[in-house]
């Protein structure tokens, strides 16, 4: 799973056009996130023509997070086309963010 940072986010999300956009915003400390990484790298690898999964460490690019209000971790915001359209805080099975995702992935651009 691809890691960005403050410098590459408007490249690598928000320039991103045609598919949405999950980052997740981690941290090295963060047991939950921990535990949602498998499924995010299982979901980039098997959703990878309907949505783009990056990773965000919070503690070492906190502009970022900052300014899409992250307060927490794990925290997963999807962006559609530069705007955020859903945010998610905490982990999920794989079954159920996809459901929550389903609504978001199947608006077409």
């Amino acid at each position: 799973m691809a890691q960005v940072t403050d410098r590459d986010f408007a490249a690598e999300v928000l320039g991103e056009r045609g598919r949405p956009v999950l980052v997740e915003f981690t941290a090295d400390w963060c047991g939950p996130c921990r535990q949602l990484a498998p499924v995010l790298s299982a979901l980039a690898a098997e959703e990878a023509d309907r949505f783009k999964i990056v990773q965000m460490d919070v503690d070492h690019n906190p502009e970022t997070a900052l300014r899409h209000g992250v307060l927490s971790a794990p925290t997963m915001i999807v962006f559609r086309d530069g705007e955020p359209v859903r945010s998610m805080v905490g982990t999920r099975t794989k079954h159920r963010l996809l459901a929550e995702l389903e609504e978001v992935l199947a608006v077409r651009a």
